[in-house]
């Protein structure tokens, strides 16, 4: 029985993962080994950042509002809550873009979370 090479195959294969790993440095865009190592921990790499992204921004969000709640004189914990009791449903995203680009915005918000948390 003839013995089967291959060649197209394993050539498009090669060229599929050089091209995904252009811009690597060294032999990692040249030698396909090196590039397939590459790509292959990349790819784990994003599949595993997609999700903690989501984390990493929360946790940006709740430290933004802590530290604007806190030079209103209430510490993010009391916020959230006086803002659950008056029925302010905003979320922690756009609390934080508020606490960076409209700090009177957000004040009026921390005095009412205030108002509630006193009634």
């Amino acid at each position: 029985m003839p013995r089967v090479k291959g060649g197209t195959t394993t050539s498009r294969r090669h060229k599929k993962i050089l091209k995904e790993a252009r811009g690597y440095n060294q032999g990692r865009h040249r030698l396909f080994k090196r590039a397939n190592e590459s790509v292959l921990k990349a790819r784990a790499y994003q599949y595993r950042d997609r999700r903690t992204k989501k984390r990493d921004f929360r946790r940006l969000w709740v430290q933004r509002i802590n530290a604007a709640a806190r030079l209103n004189g209430l510490s993010y914990g009391p916020f959230i809550h006086g803002l659950s009791v008056a029925g302010i449903e905003l979320n922690r995203k756009v609390l934080a873009d508020m606490a960076v680009h409209d700090p009177q915005g957000f004040t009026a918000l921390v005095s009412v979370a205030e108002n509630a948390l006193a009634a």
